[in-house]
């Protein structure tokens, strides 16, 4: 049931933003981890001339693909359960979405820790002096989605206990209908005769 003064499509086009919000922040959190988040500079030993490379933001903030995924999980997760079990789904998606931002906002400002012994360790070239420049598109990206996930799992967690879900919709479908009475008839003189037989083979004298 609604909430007073709550009209149902209120109710509904807030988890309809929702679930808009988990999606579409999921979705630019995937695409921003896969897309280059700093460009490095290698210099490797002589006589070997430098050469240069990119770090994907899944090297370079590796929580923001799991953020994103788990932010696309919540998105039906929003609709399958109710009660406290959204309420959980509400701060789980409020939490990635600040882990989002953080990750942003550092690739932004340059604070991502790109260690430069990790760096040439994951571009094969252990040893090596590397210097990296930060890319800020694709942070800046992730920075939105960031925040559009921590106003979806707000939205979840302030008005989401009273939203409609799959679950109590499903149930009404999938409830099995009540079979039709039979009408009642007269009995017969072959049902009295069945009867009789029936009580004999229990024991029974039918004529009592």
């Amino acid at each position: 049931m609604s909430e007073p003064g709550r009209p149902p499509r209120t109710e509904r086009r807030e988890l309809t933003l929702a679930l808009l919000g988990c999606a579409l922040a999921g979705a630019l959190a995937l695409s921003a981890s896969g897309q280059p988040w700093a460009d490095v500079t290698i210099t490797r030993p002589a006589p070997l001339p430098p050469t240069e490379t990119v770090l994907t933001g899944s090297q370079a903030a590796p929580l923001v693909a799991a953020c994103g995924l788990l932010l696309l999980a919540a998105a039906v997760a929003v609709i399958a359960v109710r009660g406290a079990g959204r309420l959980a789904v509400g701060l789980l998606v409020a939490v990635a979405g600040g882990v989002l931002g953080w990750s942003g906002l550092r690739g932004l400002t340059g604070q991502l820790d790109l260690d430069g012994t990790d760096v040439g360790a994951t571009v094969g070239l252990g040893g090596s002096q590397v210097t990296t420049d930060a890319v800020t598109t694709w942070p800046a990206l992730t920075l939105v989605a960031g925040l559009l996930g921590v106003l979806a799992g707000g939205l979840v967690v302030l008005r989401g206990r009273n939203w409609p879900g799959m679950g109590r919709r499903y149930e009404r479908a999938g409830a099995p209908a009540a079979a039709p009475a039979r009408a009642a008839r007269p009995e017969t003189a072959e049902d009295r005769h069945q009867a009789a037989w029936r009580s004999l083979d229990r024991g029974d004298d039918p004529t009592v």
